[in-house]
């Protein structure tokens, strides 16, 4: 992989990560880190997601339903990081 195809994956994980934390109601306690990460994984899933489901990614322009494949599975990935994140935190505190 070169640079410009990890730079790329971050740009694009970032967007991803983003349309999934607008679809999501409610705050997401989780750092914007986080949010890039979910929407690599979320891209990549909802690619090969989109593949499976024969929906084709192979077109000229922007390939409209897998991007909606993409964001609802960085959505899902936004919810579950979100509650593994505040899990976190909250055992993570101490009280005195």
């Amino acid at each position: 992989m070169t640079v410009t195809g990890i730079i790329t994956a971050i740009i694009i994980g970032a967007i991803i990560g983003a349309l999934g934390r607008l679809v999501v109601p409610g705050r997401q306690p989780i750092p914007i880190w986080l949010t890039i990460i979910v929407g690599i994984v979320a891209a990549f899933i909802g690619t090969w997601l989109a593949g499976a489901l024969g929906i084709s990614t192979n077109t000229s322009g922007v390939d409209w339903l897998e991007l909606l494949v993409q964001v609802v599975v960085a959505a899902i990935g936004v919810v579950i990081a979100a509650n593994l994140y505040a899990r976190r935190g909250v055992r993570g505190r101490r009280t005195l």
